[in-house]
C-alpha cells in the first residue's frame, strides 16, 4: 500500500520558489523597462526540464556563484505562471485572458513542458474554439512561422478542418499574403478543399506576386523575366493545383496569361484535352477535389450561432442595408463570423473588451432568461477598451432590436436618433469595463454585472419606460427594464 501527499509535497516546494536564501539562478525575462528578475535553484530547473538543463551547462556563473539567464522574449506574468508550475506542478488560469492561456502554451512548448503545453492545447481546442476561430490568421501563421505544426498537433488539426470547410477564412484574410510557403503548401494538397479550382489558381498567383512587390502592375508589361522570377517563387505550389479540371473558359481567361509559368509540355497537355479530351496526355493529372456539396456552398453562417436562425441573419441584413424589403435566404450579401460565445467564453464584461477589442461591424446577440426574448444591437465602429474615461461614440448606422421567436410576434427594429450618443465605450481606468459590456445608447440596450457575470442579478438593461430620454427611435422591450441573460454572442459582420 502507498501513502500519496503529493498536495503537501507541491505546497512545500511552492514555498521553496520564495525562499531566496539558497538560490544560484536568476532569470530575466521580458525587455525594457518591463525587465523582471525571478530567483530559482538550478537543482530544481534541471529536474524538471531538459531546456534547462541546456541553458545552465551553457551559463557561467559570477563571482557570487548565481547563473543569469536571459529571456527577453517572454512576459513576467507569463514566466511566474511557468514557475509556479515548475514548483508545484499547479497553474490556475481561471481569470485569465484566452490570449494569455495561448502565450504560454506556446512558452511552456518552447521551455519544453511537453505535459503543461499539451494540456493547455487540449482547452484551448475544447473550450475557446470560437476564440481560436477569431483568431485563425494569426494563431495559423504563428505556428507555421515557428515550424511548430508537428508539436501542436491539436491546434493543426483544428485549422486544417476549418481550412477545409471554410477555405475562405484564411484565403481572404487580411494578411493571406504573408502566410509562409509551408502553409500555403499544406493547405494546397488537401483533397477536400472546399474551393472551386480557378479560385484556388487566383489566390496562389496573388500569393506569389505579393511575394515579389518589384513585379509591374500591369501584366502586359511584364518580361520574360518577370514571369521566370513569379515561376521560381511558386515552383513548390504550381504542381499542386488541379489544371485539369479547370473549365474551358477559366483556362483561356485565367490560366492563358500566365502559361509562361506552367511550361510548354503543361499548356500542350490542356489543350489538347479542350480539342481531344479523350487522348492521354503527358502531364501529371491530379484527381478533382472532393467537393462535399457543389450544388450548396457551405455558407459560414450554418449553425454557426446557437441563439438566432438564418432568417434572423437575412433580416438583420436587410436592415444593415437599409433596404426596404428583407433579402431571401438565397440572397443574404454577409456572412457572419463569431467573435466569443458567453456559454463557451464566458459572461465576464471584461471578456467582452477583451476579445471584441478592434472589431467594427460587429452584431450583439442576447437571449433573456425566462423568455422567448432575442435582443441585440448593431455596432459599425470598433469596439475600443483603451477609453481612459467613459467616452459616448458617435454613428448614424447602429441600431438596436428585437426579434421576432416564440410567442414575440414582430421583430422591433430601433435606430439610432442622437448620433452623438450612438453607444458608450467604458472607461478602462475606474473599472468600469470589470462592470459594463456592450452598451447602446443611455441603457437602451446594454449588458452589465456587478459581479461580473451577464446571467446573474438581472443588471442587463433595456430602458422600456417612457420618462427617460431616448438615444433611439424606440423602445425593443415591452417588460420591466432589468433582465439577465441566459447566453449571448458577439459576430463580426463580413461582406459575402
Amino acid at each position: 500500500m502507498f501513502f500519496k501527499f503529493f498536495d503537501k509535497l507541491s505546497q512545500d516546494f511552492s514555498e521553496l520558489l520564495n525562499d531566496k536564501k539558497e538560490y544560484n539562478v536568476v532569470i530575466e525575462v521580458d525587455k525594457g523597462e518591463n525587465k523582471k528578475s525571478f530567483a530559482s535553484h538550478s537543482v530544481v530547473l534541471r529536474y524538471r526540464s531538459t531546456y534547462f538543463i541546456k541553458e545552465l551547462e551553457n551559463t557561467a556563473m559570477n563571482e557570487n556563484n548565481v547563473k543569469t539567464i536571459i529571456k527577453p522574449n517572454i512576459s513576467a506574468q507569463i514566466f511566474e505562471i511557468i514557475l509556479k508550475y515548475i514548483y508545484g506542478g499547479i497553474v490556475n488560469i481561471e481569470n485569465i485572458e484566452t490570449k494569455i492561456i495561448y502565450e504560454l502554451m506556446i512558452v511552456a512548448n518552447e521551455l519544453e513542458f511537453k505535459e503543461l503545453s499539451e494540456k493547455l492545447e487540449s482547452y484551448l481546442v475544447e473550450s475557446k474554439a470560437s476564440w481560436l476561430r477569431t483568431h485563425f490568421s494569426r494563431i495559423y501563421h504563428s505556428i507555421f512561422d515557428r515550424n511548430e505544426c508537428n508539436e501542436f498537433k491539436g491546434l493543426n488539426q483544428f485549422y486544417n478542418d476549418i481550412i477545409t470547410k471554410h477555405p475562405n477564412l484564411i484565403f481572404e484574410s487580411e494578411d493571406f499574403t504573408s502566410l509562409r510557403e509551408a502553409a500555403l503548401i499544406s493547405i494546397l494538397e488537401k483533397d477536400n478543399l472546399q474551393l472551386d479550382e480557378i479560385k484556388i489558381w487566383d489566390y496562389v498567383i496573388k500569393w506569389g506576386i505579393a511575394q515579389n512587390p518589384t513585379l509591374p502592375t500591369n501584366l502586359e508589361e511584364w518580361s520574360k523575366e518577370n514571369f521566370k522570377t513569379l515561376k521560381v517563387t511558386l515552383q513548390q505550389c504550381l504542381p499542386l493545383i488541379r489544371y485539369f479540371h479547370i473549365s474551358e473558359k477559366d483556362v483561356w481567361e485565367k490560366l492563358k496569361p500566365y502559361r509562361k509559368i506552367l511550361g510548354t509540355q503543361l499548356w500542350d497537355d490542356l489543350n489538347q484535352q479542350l480539342i481531344f479530351p479523350n487522348q492521354p496526355v503527358k502531364s501529371l493529372v491530379l484527381p478533382a477535389r472532393i467537393i462535399s456539396n457543389p450544388e450548396l456552398p457551405q455558407r459560414v453562417n450554418e449553425l454557426i450561432s446557437t441563439i438566432i436562425s438564418e432568417e434572423h441573419v437575412a433580416e438583420i441584413s436587410t436592415w444593415i442595408d437599409r433596404k426596404s424589403t428583407n433579402y431571401s435566404l438565397a440572397n443574404v450579401p454577409y456572412k457572419l463570423q463569431l467573435i466569443l460565445r458567453g456559454s463557451k467564453d464566458g459572461f465576464r464584461p471584461k471578456t467582452f473588451w477583451n476579445m471584441c477589442n478592434g472589431h467594427a461591424g460587429t452584431i450583439v446577440i442576447a437571449k433573456v432568461a425566462g423568455t422567448d426574448e432575442i435582443l441585440g444591437g448593431y455596432n459599425p465602429l470598433a469596439w475600443d477598451n483603451s477609453k481612459t474615461e467613459t467616452t459616448y461614440m458617435e454613428t448614424n448606422d447602429s441600431f438596436i432590436f428585437s426579434l421576432k421567436k416564440g410567442n414575440i410576434q414582430n421583430s422591433i427594429l430601433s435606430r439610432v436618433k442622437n448620433k452623438t450618443c450612438a453607444l458608450r465605450y467604458p472607461s478602462s481606468d475606474d473599472d468600469e469595463q470589470k462592470v459594463w459590456g456592450p452598451c447602446f445608447g443611455n441603457n437602451e440596450f446594454s449588458l452589465a454585472s456587478s459581479v461580473s457575470d451577464f446571467t446573474k442579478n438581472n443588471q442587463c438593461w433595456c430602458i422600456s419606460a417612457s420618462r427617460y430620454a431616448f438615444y433611439y427611435e424606440k423602445r425593443i422591450r415591452k417588460t420591466h427594464q432589468h433582465f439577465s441573460v441566459v447566453d449571448y454572442e458577439v459576430f463580426k459582420i463580413v461582406k459575402e
